[in-house]
């Protein structure tokens, strides 16, 4: 079965980085296109990021210039690294994989951007 487990998040100070990561299994990782979210204390769900099988990415407005995505085929992970952040980029993280159109989520990782 598919499976995502996010890992990495904590608490960080504004201006600092953190990588989170998301180990997927179940499915043929290189061959899919996965993405990152982010859903903040009272507020809904929202995408940050994605790559595709090729390594192609995109971002979000707010993350770009200051977060990178990348994935690591032999690992079957895909990473989200964050810099410059923000006391706004607080969020507990999900990674999200669709494979033969269902969506997969992961159970989320909580990153705390606080002085």
């Amino acid at each position: 079965q598919v499976q995502l487990v996010e890992s990495g998040g904590g608490l960080v100070q504004p201006g600092g980085s953190l990588r989170v990561s998301c180990a997927a299994s179940g499915f043929t990782f290189s061959s899919y296109v996965m993405s990152w979210y982010r859903q903040a204390p009272g507020k809904g769900r929202e995408w940050v990021a994605f790559i595709t099988s090729d390594g192609s990415t995109n971002y979000a407005s707010f993350v770009k210039g200051r977060f990178t995505i990348s994935r690591d085929n032999a690992k079957n992970t895909v990473y989200l690294q964050m810099n410059s952040l923000k006391p706004e980029d607080t969020a507990v993280y999900y990674c999200r994989a669709r494979v033969g159109g269902i969506e997969y989520w992961g159970q989320g990782t909580q990153v705390t951007v606080s002085s």
